[in-house]
């Protein structure tokens, strides 16, 4: 129910319609408050702190997943190569994460620390730490792991108590801005203007122009839930009848990417972040079940024979590194 709920309102996002008028002069208090806000960190009214070492923020103005994650797997995996000792910070996204800073490793519970930051700990082996108030989450990183020398925050673009030196903005384009209006009416948390103002335009999906650097998402080899050592090429299922398992914010790229393939994809769309519980999965069927890897880490617990895994790998235009170590003075 809950996730017919949210595709309802993600398709009325989509376009403008009567109701929207009841919207719209909601829209614009709530953008009203967004500059004030704003205003008031670059002013000096509310608190913002500076960090001893570069902040790059990894964000977007929508409601929703943009491809945040794979962008930060990615930079945090390049800046390695380059000679950089990455921290990530993140608010997560379940249990306690609200409450509590927490590092995150490898075993950690994703109803703890949120199942992206536990993914981006897996896949990159860089210091993960997650909490509320982002400062203090950068702060605490740092003083355990004095040697990390960046730090990429997942998502944060409106976070503005966090003073930054680089900001990405990531964009759909498969949703691009929807109607174009602000929450309520819209699925945008700040005007599209707000990207003017960023250090660097990621388009997920797309071709970008020279105001922006292209992303596209690669699949690899899919792996088994049960036992990740057991892998096998995606197109061993081609032809195939799968149960396709999405909690993200646009399960539609990850159906599109399977049938892609030549995978027939039974849809099964989740809301984001969703707690995921083996009645969940129970499909009464002996069809293989294939899921996304962000999905996968909630899913482990009560993995069963027949449950894959696509994890993907960002692919970025040969130009945005050179960029972005351009900003970090590289």
């Amino acid at each position: 129910m809950k996730a017919k709920l949210v595709t309802f309102i993600q398709q009325q996002w989509t376009h403008l319609g009567i109701w929207h008028l009841l919207l719209i002069p909601l829209s614009w208090l709530f953008g009203a408050l967004s500059l004030l806000r704003r205003q008031a960190y670059s002013f000096g009214l509310l608190s913002s702190f500076r960090m001893p070492v570069p902040v790059i923020v990894v964000g977007n103005i929508s409601v929703g997943g943009t491809g945040k994650t794979p962008l930060v797997i990615w930079l945090a995996q390049h800046l390695k190569v380059a000679g950089f000792h990455p921290l990530i910070i993140s608010r997560g996204y379940a249990g306690n994460v609200s409450t509590a800073i927490k590092e995150v490793g490898p075993q950690s519970d994703p109803l703890m620390v949120g199942d992206e930051p536990l993914l981006m700990s897996r896949r990159t082996g860089v210091p993960v730490w997650v909490g509320r108030h982002r400062p203090q989450v950068a702060q605490a990183g740092l003083a355990k792991y004095p040697d990390c020398n960046v730090i990429i925050s997942d998502d944060g673009l409106q976070h503005y108590a966090l003073q930054r030196d680089i900001e990405i903005a990531v964009v759909d384009a498969a949703q691009w801005f929807g109607n174009g209006q602000l929450l309520p009416a819209g699925p945008l948390r700040e005007p599209v203007s707000r990207l003017a103002k960023v250090s660097a335009l990621v388009l997920n999906g797309g071709w970008a122009d020279e105001d922006g650097f292209s992303m596209h998402l690669v699949s690899m080899d899919l792996y088994s839930l049960e036992m990740p050592s057991n892998t096998c090429p995606i197109n061993a299922f081609a032809n195939n009848a799968v149960h396709a398992v999405a909690g993200i914010g646009n399960p539609q790229r990850f159906f599109a990417q399977l049938k892609s393939k030549g995978l027939e994809v039974i849809e099964h769309p989740f809301p984001d972040h969703h707690d995921f519980q083996p009645a969940d999965l129970a499909f009464g069927d002996n069809l293989p079940v294939v899921m996304t890897e962000k999905d996968a880490v909630k899913c482990a617990a009560f993995a069963q024979p027949g449950w894959w895994v696509l994890p993907v790998n960002a692919e970025l235009a040969p130009g945005f590194l050179p960029h972005v170590l351009s900003k970090l003075g590289v």
